[in-house]
């Protein structure tokens, strides 16, 4: 038995019991005299259990000043293996989190995960030097206004933002209620109720040249309305008219798409001939024909109309380049 599961162990059998003895703990835990006491110290000086020595009762309980109050013993409840997953979720976020704004938040978390693995903490520093996240083409968020965003979220008020609009190539001064923050692609998105055209819209956080926190509340939108607005269409593209894309893959590049989520509501097909059919929806052709032209020769868009000029069109300027 790990020293995790034992000390799990331990905290469960005295909250049941009341009151166990020193014999009967290590009966159950099937360990010597020395590891049980090790075991208890561990439990009382690391990681704050009250558990105290009744002579009365000849046996471990929690001490008089918490009777009567619910006692956890944060991180418990979880295996040792699922401990070592949440170091490897940590340090995904970290791979992600460049700056270290949200990991920065997270440090309390991973110092208590790192001592109740305690022994295996040279092999839970290890894992983390042996996971690495590539991320290409990665749009840094500045600091300042990740953190304040992510205050105003929680806090539920609402910001002004001067925001730089890049397809128009314009900057303007608008109120938000923010709803929630999204990351896709390598940087941070914001959904949020726009004051000023009275609909929720989607701000890319790099994009924020300045940004002041309001004392007004933010705007409540119904999460469901959010989701049903915002998460429609392909990509990061949002928008109620959605259409679908058609699209067919040759069998070189079909072995991958056909493994691929490009949309939770795609549909895809194998056809007789080998190749591999994807429906997908979107609501903007900008970011699916990106998806599209990344694979070349290998794909070709068949519906509908509107995408397949698009297409067509990227391919012959690009081509006019060479």
């Amino acid at each position: 038995m790990s020293k995790t599961a034992r000390v799990y162990k331990i905290e469960m059998l005295i909250r049941n019991r009341g009151h166990v003895s020193f014999q009967a703990l290590k009966e159950e835990l099937a360990v010597s005299d020395a590891t049980l006491k090790r075991d208890l110290d561990y439990l009382r000086d690391q990681l704050g259990a009250p558990i105290e020595y009744d002579r009365f009762h000849n046996g471990y309980g929690f001490g008089a000043e918490y009777r009567g109050q619910k006692h956890e013993l944060p991180g418990l409840w979880f295996s040792e293996r699922e401990l070592y997953s949440l170091l490897m979720a940590h340090q995904m976020l970290s791979e992600l989190d460049s700056e270290g704004v949200i990991s920065r938040h997270l440090a309390p978390l991973l110092e208590r995960i790192h001592l109740l693995l305690a022994s295996g903490e040279a092999d839970a520093k290890a894992l983390l030097k042996r996971i690495k996240i590539i991320s290409p083409a990665k749009r840094p968020v500045p600091v300042q206004f990740f953190e304040m965003v992510g205050e105003a979220l929680l806090k539920r008020r609402r910001l002004h933002l001067r925001y730089l609009t890049r397809g128009r190539a314009t900057v303007s001064e608008r109120d938000v209620s923010p709803q929630r923050l999204v990351h896709y692609r390598n940087t941070w998105y914001l959904d949020a109720w726009c004051h000023s055209r009275d609909k929720v819209l989607r701000f890319a956080l790099d994009a924020i040249e300045a940004a002041t926190t309001l004392d007004a509340k933010a705007k409540e939108i119904p999460l469901k309305q959010v989701q049903a607005e915002m998460d429609g269409g392909f990509g990061i593209f949002a928008g109620e008219k959605r259409q679908w894309a058609t699209l067919v893959f040759q069998e070189k590049a079909a072995q991958w798409v056909s493994r691929e989520e490009w949309h939770a509501e795609q549909q895809g097909v194998w056809l007789t001939d080998g190749t591999y059919q994807l429906k997908v929806p979107f609501v903007h052709e900008t970011e699916i024909v990106m998806d599209i032209l990344r694979h070349g020769n290998q794909v070709r868009a068949v519906a509908p109309a509107n995408l397949v000029a698009a297409v067509a069109k990227a391919l012959t300027e690009a081509a006019g380049q060479y």
